[in-house]
């Protein structure tokens, strides 16, 4: 059996797609879409822990009032929670393909437009050949230079993110979360 699992180390430098991922996946231990509350707190005392072993906090004020005025830069909506799109925002995601992916599906008309569009088949999922050319286009759209292994990891961190039953494949259910 697996030990205990070890956050990822917030580095100050570029994440891939992938890393990105498994650190919300750490911090949002209870998957319910944000980091919020312990989990904020946790997210929070790592961060405060990269940047001192990069050298980059220098100030000595307290925990609590650096919490509150971290929130109030990245906390976009003011909820008291960091949502996905927001932790893009601090930290530095290659290409910031994930929030290109939350923009353009940005309201629920835009969303099923896309659904129907990337459904070429009609079979109701959309397959891992069909979120792959839905990327492409994404990252064409907002002028990302990208290479086949780039599209090929952005296309499995999609599946990753959204594909719950481990399918290979992304229903109306799954992909609308």
């Amino acid at each position: 059996m697996a030990g205990p699992q070890q956050a990822p180390h917030l580095h100050l430098a570029e994440l891939t797609a992938s890393q990105f991922l498994d650190v919300w996946r750490h911090f949002d231990a209870d998957g319910n879409g944000y980091i919020e509350g312990k989990e904020l707190e946790n997210f929070f005392q790592e961060l405060e822990s990269a940047r001192k072993v990069a050298g980059v906090d220098s100030k000595k004020d307290n925990l609590g009032d650096k919490m509150k005025e971290f929130m109030h830069k990245y906390d976009k909506n003011a909820d008291g929670k960091i949502e996905m799109a927001e932790l893009a925002q601090i930290l530095p995601t290659e290409e910031n393909f994930l929030l290109c992916f939350r923009q353009h599906v940005g309201s629920s008309s835009e969303f099923m437009e896309a659904w129907r569009r990337y459904d070429t088949d009609r079979s109701g999922y959309i397959e891992a050949n069909e979120l792959k050319g839905f990327l492409s286009d994404l990252l064409k759209k907002a002028n990302r230079p990208y290479d086949e292994p780039k599209l090929q990891e952005y296309t499995q961190t999609i599946l990753r993110m959204f594909d719950m039953n481990g399918d290979g494949k992304l229903g109306l259910s799954e992909m609308s979360r």
